[in-house]
């Protein structure tokens, strides 16, 4: 049974639709920890520090972006820990898993087409190559 599950999210829909599968796992073990993982993407933070006055407004649409998420978890009684970190995404992500004993991540797919992914890459394909434990993809 998972103890520990990691959910990556990034406010996307993706991230939503992956809370809701990772709710329905969550609540298969009541004593399961809950963590939502949001990572600050260093070549986005530009955009965010010029479209916000200080740091608590970026603090704020961070907040905004994932409580959709948070608010998932919290109707059906589960309290998840929200954890925000700055890095490449797909590493920091892995990363983080390692380092806290994660036993599941649960991630969203953007639903890149072959040559997007091949071209670009993608956050899910990235995890799934790096992590040391069960990764759920939700498309």
């Amino acid at each position: 049974m998972y103890n520990h599950i990691l959910i990556a999210a990034d406010g996307s829909d993706n991230s939503l639709r992956a809370a809701g599968e990772a709710v329905q796992l969550a609540q298969l073990n009541p004593q399961a920890t809950v963590e939502v993982l949001f990572v600050a993407d260093p070549d986005k933070i530009k955009d965010e520090v010029l479209q916000s006055h200080n740091h608590d407004e970026i603090q704020y649409h961070r907040q905004e972006k994932v409580q959709p998420i948070l608010d998932t978890f919290r109707h059906v009684g589960i309290e998840p820990k929200l954890t925000t970190v700055n890095g490449e995404p797909g590493a920091t992500i892995v990363d983080y898993a390692h380092k806290h004993n994660v036993d599941l991540i649960v991630i969203g797919s953007r639903g890149l087409n072959s040559l997007q992914e091949l071209v670009l890459g993608s956050v899910s394909h990235k995890v799934i190559k790096r992590a040391h434990c069960p990764v759920l993809i939700v498309k």
